[in-house]
């Protein structure tokens, strides 16, 4: 179980080792490092997700890990409250930025070993604090430094506390 202590509130997330374990054990990792820490969720998009854990609240880009293997291809779905990987285009490219769907996003699912099918890696779910990811999805956005859908103010992970 993984506490984001937010300027929002909390947001408690149970990661699923069994299905996602590399996954899962690159997000402890980064946890544990304290990376998430000061970190922003970064951008906000109503009745879709909220994304973070790569850039701090003056959009600087922190640096990662090398990327792991995409694991969208064990079952899991992007339903809303659970927790995936970003990546870029490339399937296999995902380090530390994360989403939490706020709607059912079934069409990021795994659908083939293709670049257009793999789809998104979740992870884990949020078991407490949807009404703290519901609250982030209202605020405002704007453009920043060529970042779409930027909170105006910044959403940010104050501290993470891991429970074992």
């Amino acid at each position: 179980m993984i506490i984001f202590t937010t300027n929002f509130g909390d947001i408690s997330i149970e990661l699923d080792v069994e299905h996602a374990p590399v996954t899962a054990k690159n997000f402890m990792r980064y946890c544990k490092e304290g990376f998430y820490e000061h970190t922003i969720f970064h951008r906000v998009i109503k009745g879709f997700m909220i994304q973070g854990g790569g850039f701090t609240a003056k959009m600087k880009e922190k640096p990662t890990h090398e990327p792991i293997v995409n694991e969208a291809n064990k079952g899991l779905s992007n339903v809303f409250g659970t927790i995936a990987m970003a990546r870029t285009d490339a399937p296999h490219s995902a380090t530390a930025q994360f989403f939490i769907n706020t709607a059912n996003n079934e069409f990021l699912d795994h659908t083939a070993t293709t670049n257009n099918g793999w789809g998104y890696a979740v992870f884990g779910k949020v078991t407490a604090g949807l009404e703290v990811i519901l609250k982030i999805e209202e605020v405002k956005t704007t453009r920043v430094a060529g970042h779409e859908d930027v909170p105006r103010e910044p959403i940010i992970i104050e501290k993470v506390t891991i429970i074992e």
